[in-house]
């Protein structure tokens, strides 16, 4: 006999890609974002989208708009707040306050007693240490409030997909079932340092998720890329403009090889000798930087590509290409316009680092709880103060 499918609310939703990574044996029962290029992405690769998809701020749902009990919430809340790039203005940002807005549906639906069993929020690396760690314990003491264990993965990407992209996991559940619990590779030093800086009474309500590491990854940068002639290069004069931004450090990574040598490169600002100089820095270890949206002209990465007879040549990295290091698959609709298809993707989550927490996390703790709420059993809530 099947199973029956595992439920989940999908906030933030953004294109679909938390969704993908959940996988067949998840159904979802709704969906929202307020971005309406976003949401026409979402529409565009999800057929019953219609049933279920809010366009609409979040802050304007109730929780009469979710219907009956899910099994998990995903909440990719939007991060500029706190990211590195942006004012780190934590949770009390006006972009990252949206997390407030998702989390009053939560408390509303506990108060009905239709909260999900699960409840999992992604976003960047600064979540830890925004307002030196203050964000991150109240986020905790509100989970904690409302009966949920919870605890903290730290996953880059790179062990997925050749993109680096760190992201924090934070899983709560009603209970920790001892054997999903225990040592973790995803236990990093931010992690460990984050959850020290808890208060004793949050503190009780951490629970450290086991989380085995992925088979090792076995693509590169330049096995996710396009064939040459369905790529648009540089000029020669284009190229030497980015590489003349280079410190010699990297310049010297330029020097040809016996094969092609393909790096990523990002510009950015750096201060030198007391005023700001733009930079264009490459890698060439296989890896992507990590994406971001098209917001300004640095923030587009390029590929630079070193050929064994010493010529360089550059281009920007292609929609498709993008998608393709956020582990979706090539039937993925995107957007006809550049810039919307790397919006949608940019501001994603790497799938398949969804679908491993999912199957070696999410769907043990879902069927935990199945198997609680089928025994009559009702975790206590704990108390913060």
């Amino acid at each position: 006999m099947s199973r029956p499918a595992f439920t989940f609310y999908e906030f933030f939703a953004g294109g679909g890609m938390a969704r993908i990574g959940l996988g067949v044996r998840w159904r979802c029962a709704f969906a929202n974002d307020f971005d309406p290029v976003k949401a026409a992405a979402y529409r565009l690769n999800f057929t019953d989208a219609e049933h279920h998809l809010r366009e609409a701020d979040v802050w304007t749902l109730s929780a009469g708009d979710l219907p009956g009990q899910a099994d998990l919430a995903w909440a990719s809340s939007p991060c500029q707040d706190f990211s590195l790039a942006g004012a780190r203005a934590g949770l009390g940002g006006g972009r990252s306050s949206a997390f407030f807005g998702f989390w009053r549906l939560m408390e509303a639906l506990d108060d009905a007693g239709r909260a999900p069993g699960l409840v999992v929020i992604e976003n960047v690396t600064g979540l830890l240490t925004s307002r030196g760690g203050a964000d991150f314990t109240a986020l905790g003491a509100a989970l904690a409030a409302r009966g949920y264990r919870f605890g903290a993965l730290e996953i880059d990407a790179s062990a997925f997909t050749p993109q680096s992209r760190p992201r924090i996991f934070v899983i709560a559940a009603r209970s920790a079932p001892a054997e999903l619990c225990g040592d973790s590779p995803f236990h990093t030093r931010g992690i460990r340092a984050a959850q020290a800086r808890l208060d004793p009474a949050t503190a009780a309500a951490w629970a450290w998720w086991r989380l085995p590491p992925p088979p090792g990854r076995n693509t590169r940068l330049e096995d996710l890329l396009l064939p040459d002639g369905e790529a648009v290069w540089r000029s020669t004069g284009a190229t030497e403009q980015l590489t003349a931004l280079m410190a010699p450090r990297h310049r010297a990574r330029l020097a040809p090889g016996e094969s092609r040598a393909i790096g990523a490169v990002f510009r950015r600002t750096r201060r030198e000798a007391g005023r700001s100089v733009q930079r264009a820095e490459a890698r060439f270890d296989g890896l992507a930087g990590c994406l971001r949206t098209p917001r300004g002209g640095s923030s587009r990465q390029s590929l630079l590509v070193v050929e064994p007879d010493g010529r360089l040549r550059s281009r920007l990295i292609a929609p498709r290409e993008a998608a393709r290091l956020m582990g979706l698959p090539d039937d993925y609709r995107l957007p006809v316009a550049v810039t919307a298809a790397l919006h949608v993707v940019g501001d994603g989550v790497v799938a398949p680092v969804v679908r491993w927490l999912a199957a070696e996390l999410l769907e043990p703790l879902a069927e935990a709880a199945r198997t609680d709420q089928a025994r009559g059993a009702t975790p206590s809530k704990i108390s913060v103060i």
